[in-house]
């Protein structure tokens, strides 16, 4: 019998408990689960393979991380779809087998998808959790009024979206690559070798993200966003965000709110408003009209896309490009 299977039957009764709140369908879906997860499946290094060393992560954009360090070596699946919106999304009883059946979860923390931690205890999951960005070595860490986030010891929440700066990101696949030599001895070789091909390529990508946004004159380089993804994006470059169209998705602005945010615009200069891919363009396209800027869309942030934003430095790229092409204006 196999690990994946093994693991499977120790987990079932902890799991059909969770799963019944979801129905009468749970029974019927963990007999499923077990016959995909059962020898003579789907082949090797498919979704299905129960050979294969699986990890799921919470995001897209976490899940192609783990991906380009794991190489051929692991199977990856992301809890939260292309496209979805991680603060807001709200998991099925798929997931919960999908985490039933993980070798390790890989979640960024910080509050951006705390709703994980219920998830993973109502899973009756073994595997180990990895955490990228918390108590990160090296990091300095931004403080966010609006967005959900861990409390900060300023009194204030700890903004999670650590990944737009891209020498954080590094960070987070040095710590993905020790874990998965960690709990994977047997291929530790293979993921430091890949590790090392693909930190190679982030690091390219900083400097080449700084030189593109270099091009923009300082006076240049103030932008408003959809909601505060993007504060260490922006350090890292050398933008100034003005403000933001939202506190955090899901929560509309008031009139009295879009009023101040199209003073702040006026008053600092700021060239552009940026929508985000997950959400709808309708106040963006408010706020900018009101102000009298351009609005360039379809940034990305947690979520990957189709190509060329269906890599992490596939976004990294294209919200560069978007930045520097709206501010050249």
């Amino acid at each position: 019998m196999d690990r994946t299977l093994r693991r499977l039957i120790r987990s079932t009764l902890r799991l059909g408990l969770a799963l019944s709140r979801f129905g009468g369908l749970a029974l019927a879906f963990i007999l499923g689960l077990v016959v995909a997860c059962s020898p003579g499946g789907a082949g090797a290094g498919g979704p299905d393979d129960p050979t294969a060393f699986r990890v799921v992560a919470s995001t897209t954009v976490l899940a192609d991380l783990v991906r380009q360090v794991g190489g051929d070596e692991v199977t990856v699946e992301s809890l939260v779809p292309p496209g979805g919106v991680v603060e807001t999304f709200d998991p099925t009883p798929s997931d919960l087998a999908r985490l039933a059946n993980a070798d390790l979860i890989v979640m960024n923390g910080l509050g951006l998808d705390d709703w994980l931690v219920s998830v993973i205890e109502d899973s009756g999951t073994s595997a180990p959790v990895l955490r990228l960005a918390e108590e990160l070595p090296g990091v300095e860490y931004l403080v966010s009024e609006h967005d959900p986030g861990e409390v900060g010891r300023s009194g204030g929440e700890v903004n999670p979206h650590l990944w737009l700066d891209v020498s954080y990101a590094i960070k987070y696949v040095e710590r993905i690559r020790d874990e998965l030599a960690r709990v994977d001895p047997g291929r530790s070789a293979g993921y430091t070798e890949t590790a090392r091909g693909y930190i190679g390529r982030l690091r390219d990508l900083d400097g080449w993200a700084r030189a593109q946004i270099a091009t923009v004159p300082l006076s240049d380089r103030r932008i408003v966003s959809f909601h505060e993804a993007f504060p260490y994006f922006a350090r890292a470059y050398g933008l100034e965000i003005v403000g933001t169209v939202v506190d955090a998705p899901g929560q509309d602005p008031s009139a009295g709110e879009i009023a101040a945010l199209v003073d702040a615009i006026r008053s600092s200069g700021a060239r552009a408003v940026f929508s985000e891919a997950q959400f709808g363009p309708e106040l963006v396209d408010t706020v900018a009209r009101e102000a009298g800027v351009v609005v360039e869309s379809d940034l990305y942030n947690d979520s990957l896309g189709d190509p060329p934003v269906d890599t992490y430095e596939g976004l990294i790229r294209w919200d560069v490009d978007k930045v520097v092409a709206a501010l050249a204006r």
